[in-house]
């Protein structure tokens, strides 16, 4: 019986160390898109090391085509994080191609409930971000129960700041709730929604972000909004490079409407939070004509 028990103990001790980080050496976090990677960075801390893969806001993410090195940083990742719902598919495709079992994998879209077909630009939606770094403390408790306490710690850390920038939203909410905007694409929608502003032309921007051809009635409604100053700002998305978007963001200087400029990739001298509350306030001082 002691024998057996003595086995026991082994194989356990040894699954354990198979799965575990060794002492002193950090979780390897791979994050498709920088602005999870940030998150990770600050739920983590020093106990992990993070690899983003998305992190210019010069490039269009969508174009984005991985290569050898993001295939290798995605097979040695202990740790995986992406958006999902369609918008970074080569990562599903990566990760089918080096399988492991031992590797925890977050992906974005299921902690907010959308799938494919959904808007996928979950980093304007503080509801999903939120949930985001509770997932991210479970999954590295697990990895690395020892140091569950300092994720739980920097989980609050989170949480309050996170707090903070709902503030804002609120305040805001209040100030401009019902204020007719409009955008070259949705990228904006969940924190447009947050803010009760009146968000017009979502044909014209749905049919951008699916790569389609929104119609002639539509384009000139669009046109139209701009022109006319019914509209008291324009959201126009930095990284997509569209011919129409542009277009529309030159009428707009022209008739005098603010164009706030929006990206989807976090710039690198910026956290989650302070990128989000200068996105804010460059819409603050665009609808109240500063």
């Amino acid at each position: 019986m002691l024998r057996w028990v003595s086995g026991l103990l082994g194989s356990l001790l040894s699954l354990i160390c198979a799965t575990s980080p060794a002492q002193g050496e950090a979780i390897r976090i791979v994050a498709a898109e920088s602005v999870y990677g940030d998150i990770a960075r600050q739920i983590g801390g020093a106990n992990v090391a993070v690899t983003s893969i998305l992190t210019s806001p010069s490039q269009d993410p969508h174009a984005f085509e991985p290569g050898a090195a993001t295939a290798r940083a995605i097979a040695d990742a202990q740790l995986l994080i992406y958006n999902g719902a369609g918008y970074d598919t080569w990562v599903t495709k990566l990760l089918a191609a080096s399988k492991s079992p031992r590797r925890e994998v977050i992906e974005v879209a299921r902690l907010a409930g959308t799938s494919a077909g959904g808007n996928p630009h979950f980093w304007f939606d503080t509801a999903a971000m939120a949930a985001l770094g509770a997932g991210l403390v479970a999954a590295l408790t697990r990895v690395d129960p020892v140091h569950r306490d300092d994720y739980a710690a920097r989980l609050a850390t989170f949480v309050s700041s996170m707090t903070a920038l709902q503030d804002r939203i609120a305040a805001l909410r209040a100030k401009y709730a019902g204020t007719p905007v409009t955008a070259t694409e949705p990228a904006f929608e969940y924190l447009a929604a947050a803010l009760g502003l009146g968000m017009r032309n979502a044909r014209f921007q749905l049919a951008v972000m699916n790569g389609a051809e929104p119609s002639a009635a539509t384009v000139a409604a669009f046109e139209q909004d701009l022109r006319t100053h019914a509209v008291r700002a324009l959201l126009y998305n930095t990284q997509t490079g569209e011919a129409l978007a542009e277009r529309m963001r030159d009428i707009a200087e022209h008739a005098g409407v603010p164009v706030v400029a929006i990206a989807e990739t976090k710039p690198e001298a910026q956290s989650y939070q302070a990128w989000m509350t200068s996105q804010l306030d460059a819409l603050d001082r665009a609808l109240s004509g500063r």
